[in-house]
């Protein structure tokens, strides 16, 4: 089309237009990333536990590909990112979230084992099982965010190139785009199914049979510790998932900015931040590991 035009820099208009939300907000969300940062870098320092590593590591590139350039603007009211900056948060974005999703269910799989067989837990989950495992994990995610990254970049713009979100995100570059975007919806519902609904529930029969275990257990104290464990893996999951699938079953043009913007700060800041605190900070081992 005559009108298409070559996009070389976006205008993201971040969470709010309000300025005196501004000094707030940038206070609040330094605090945040430096909690998921420093929270995530202990568990890489003092964890040994091979997934949890897997998850601490995804959080912050998670974290580190939307914060910072999210807080830049608070302070110098440039609210432009280049084209190639956007399509480089798209994909590390998208690759973090995708990596995240296939790492809860082998984290419940791997909880699955440890409680039903626990006696063939270390024959079971060896180092051949977790290396495997893991590259699943990592092709399943980098497959998904070339498909999706690619996809938005054969995308054409005939007008306006101002993104109401916070950063990068599949739903307001779809509502950007003047040639048709079925196909990119397609591959989201896709996505949406295998990754998150699928893996959701997975992650859920995972933790049926868990609990099943955890009520054959004889000793009140021992039921205590399981039941702890679990409720606190599936508030994060919960908390993980709810906001995904909503967010990327509806299709872009029923996209709502305003209201989804608080939808994917959930996903995107509070669940990582919230990961170390929920799976590690409440762990003797990793108090341990900590005081080491």
């Amino acid at each position: 089309s005559e009108n298409n035009i070559e996009i070389y820099e976006f205008i993201v208009l971040g969470l709010t237009r309000n300025p005196e939300l501004q000094g707030v907000l940038f206070v609040i969300f330094l605090f945040i990333y430096l909690v998921a940062f420093l929270g995530n870098m202990l568990i890489v320092v003092a964890h040994h536990y091979v997934f949890l590593l897997a998850l601490a590591i995804m959080d912050i590139i998670c974290t580190t590909s939307i914060i910072p350039k999210m807080l830049w603007p608070t302070l110098t009211s440039e609210k432009i990112i280049s084209y190639g900056g956007c399509m480089s948060q798209l994909f590390f974005f998208t690759w973090s979230l995708g990596a995240e999703m296939v790492l809860f269910t082998t984290m419940a799989y791997d909880c699955y084992v440890a409680i039903c067989f626990p006696l063939h837990y270390s024959t079971i989950m060896n180092r051949h099982m977790c290396v495997a495992l893991l590259s699943i994990v990592v092709a399943i995610a980098v497959t998904n965010s070339w498909v999706h990254t690619g996809l938005i970049l054969k995308l054409t713009s005939c007008g306006p190139n101002t993104i109401d979100h916070f950063f990068c995100e599949i739903p307001p570059l779809l509502a950007l785009s003047c040639s048709p975007v079925r196909v990119n919806e397609m591959m989201v519902y896709v996505a949406d199914i295998i990754l998150a609904i699928d893996d959701f529930i997975l992650t859920f029969i995972s933790y049926g049979f868990i609990i099943a275990a955890i009520l054959k257990i004889c000793t009140a104290e021992g039921k205590k510790k399981a039941f702890s464990t679990c409720s606190s893996h599936l508030i994060v999951v919960s908390l993980y998932y709810s906001p995904l699938i909503y967010t990327y079953i509806c299709p872009s043009t029923s996209y709502t900015f305003n209201k989804d913007k608080v939808v994917a700060a959930v996903y995107t800041i509070v669940t990582p931040t919230l990961n170390p605190i929920v799976y590690s900070f409440q762990n003797k081992e990793m108090q341990v590991g900590i005081k080491k």
